[in-house]
């Protein structure tokens, strides 16, 4: 049992696909309080943001377990979009681009602690603008790293892929299992 520290349905899912039981609760970080422009050293401050705040309001009894995505596009850092009008922007810089997703999480222990920050490279064809305000229509953008669902909208358009979509999910499972200690 590990404690998921975060609001996200989709880590939620990832985690329940491997069969790893969680509890799972979001923590009080203020993202914006990270100043970063480098996207790695971005998810990495707020991965150990999300991991203190985790730490004091829950301990470690059980373990605790924190994630941050963020987009890098046209080398510009990618968050989620603050609106319907800024996940047009956001969506628009990924189309006909490479744009990789960058995942920082951090599984903590009373005798371990396991970082990895990973990135997964996606090589997108244009996006079809018709489709694209149907995308934004369905609020389903919302409260994605990029306004980016690489297993929902953005999945027709990938001409290739480098790396884990699991991390492009938000949560890179496969590196974490040997580090879980049940």
């Amino acid at each position: 049992m590990l404690r998921l520290c975060s609001s996200s349905q989709t880590r939620a899912k990832l985690l329940d696909s491997f069969g790893i039981e969680y509890i799972q609760c979001a923590v009080n970080f203020n993202e914006e309080s990270v100043k970063s422009n480098s996207p790695k050293s971005f998810v990495y401050a707020v991965a150990k943001g999300k991991l203190a705040a985790a730490q004091n309001q829950f301990g470690l009894d059980t373990p605790v377990l924190v994630a941050d995505t963020v987009i890098e596009a046209n080398n510009t850092l990618l968050r989620k979009a603050k609106n319907r009008e800024d996940a047009r922007k956001i969506l628009l810089e990924q189309s006909d681009t490479q744009s990789s997703i960058i995942t920082a999480l951090i599984y903590k222990s009373k005798t371990i602690e396991f970082i990895d920050i990973s990135a997964t490279k996606y090589h997108f064809a244009p996006f079809d603008i018709e489709d694209l305000e149907s995308y934004l229509d369905s609020n389903e953008w919302q409260g994605k790293a990029g306004a980016c669902m690489v297993e929902g909208f953005c999945k027709k358009y990938i001409k290739k892929v480098e790396g884990l979509e699991s991390n492009a999910m938000g949560l890179q499972v496969e590196k974490l299992l040997p580090w879980l200690e049940f």
